[in-house]
């Protein structure tokens, strides 16, 4: 019967081209109740490599191409792809950056995988917002990403030359919508004002 559940959750798991599983996740898509049966069948999937755990009750379907960005989504829950990885990606930032960056109200974390870092700046839960799903993906919008970027420098977390940012592709008009949202402390101010020169 464990042969037969392992088989059936392995066929649902492809057919379903699931890239990421939780335990939840398997819990609804096996209907297994108790914790020890659920674990028996997850350590058979990893043992006929159908799983790969890469931490407690988080596991990646093994040979499934894994996109980074929906990787830190599926890692650390809300969150959304932000900072110097979403300036990156919409041409903003050139620099290729290190480590994979995100946004969250949570703490703050850092998780390694496949030899990636993943880091999660904590935010206020009042500014987790100004993101969207592209391509499955929770992804700030070019804005957020950059006004992330100056909460955390006003903060003294994070460093980045504004001056060498490409700003053609920040909407003036949605910035500055955002920014009304933000508390206007004085070293929040002192480096959106440099922000502003540069647009």
């Amino acid at each position: 019967m464990a042969m037969l559940k392992t088989l059936e959750i392995t066929k649902e798991v492809y057919q379903r081209d699931l890239k990421f599983l939780d335990t939840q996740t398997l819990r609804g898509l096996t209907g297994i109740k108790k914790d020890n049966t659920l674990l028996v069948l997850i350590n058979s999937l990893i043992k006929k490599r159908v799983l790969r755990r890469i931490e407690k009750g988080k596991y990646l379907v093994v040979g499934k191409s894994i996109d980074d960005f929906a990787l830190a989504n599926f890692l650390y829950q809300p969150s959304y792809v932000s900072l110097e990885s979403a300036l990156n990606l919409f041409g903003i930032l050139s620099q290729f950056p290190y480590e994979i960056t995100s946004v969250t109200p949570k703490r703050k974390r850092e998780k390694r995988v496949g030899g990636k870092i993943f880091v999660y700046f904590h935010t206020s839960p009042r500014l987790f917002w100004g993101f969207e799903k592209r391509n499955g993906l929770l992804i700030a919008f070019p804005e957020k990403a950059l006004l992330d970027t100056v909460y955390l420098m006003s903060k003294g977390i994070r460093r980045v030359d504004l001056e060498e940012l490409d700003l053609n592709r920040i909407d003036k008009k949605r910035i500055k919508e955002f920014a009304a949202r933000y508390r206007k402390n004085r070293q929040f101010l002192k480096f959106y004002n440099l922000l502003e020169k540069q647009l």
